[in-house]
């Protein structure tokens, strides 16, 4: 991504909940180091994985249920792509497709999609659930290492290098 500081401003100027929140900023940055480490192991597709990591949520209306969020922050995409991100075709189909379905509980798809899913959910922890092999996509998410390091993870603040700049700039962080 050559320039994910101006994504993520568009992406925040309307987003409704605290950047602070469980589904705010700091989610959204495990999120993306999850699914960079994971799209090392799995060969997922890393641009489709960062845009997701920006995207998944960003249409949140509450923090508890929240159905059809996912559309959204899809369609979020479809209309800035072509303006604030290039994709292919067949990426951003998946990248439609991770963020559509990513709340589902579904596990099968192209390791690209899975690698996004397993990237959220490793998450998890951050609202006290540990999440079950069983119910990730890929083996590489599966590792008991990987695990232990992704629950400890997301008890953290954590905003990637890439838009920490933009994070200490900001004085409305909600």
């Amino acid at each position: 991504m050559d320039d994910i500081e101006t994504l993520l401003e568009e992406i925040l100027r309307e987003y409704e909940l605290p950047w602070s929140g469980i589904h705010g900023l700091s989610h959204w940055g495990r999120v993306l180091e999850n699914g960079l480490r994971l799209a090392e192991v799995t060969g997922a597709n890393p641009d489709v994985v960062t845009l997701f990591a920006l995207f998944h949520d960003a249409r949140r209306v509450n923090e508890g249920s929240d159905p059809g969020h996912g559309r959204r922050g899809a369609d979020l995409a479809a209309s800035l792509r072509g303006v604030l991100f290039d994709l292919g075709d067949e990426d951003f189909e998946l990248l439609y497709t991770a963020c559509d379905l990513h709340a589902d509980g579904l596990t099968d798809g192209d390791v690209t999609v899975q690698t996004c899913w397993d990237a959220d959910r490793l998450d998890l922890a951050r609202v006290g659930i540990s999440p079950h092999p069983d119910l990730l996509c890929t083996v590489a998410a599966r590792d008991h290492g990987l695990l232990a390091w992704a629950n400890e993870r997301a008890e953290t603040v954590f905003v990637p290098e890439s838009v920490r700049g933009l994070w200490d700039a900001m004085p409305d962080r909600r």
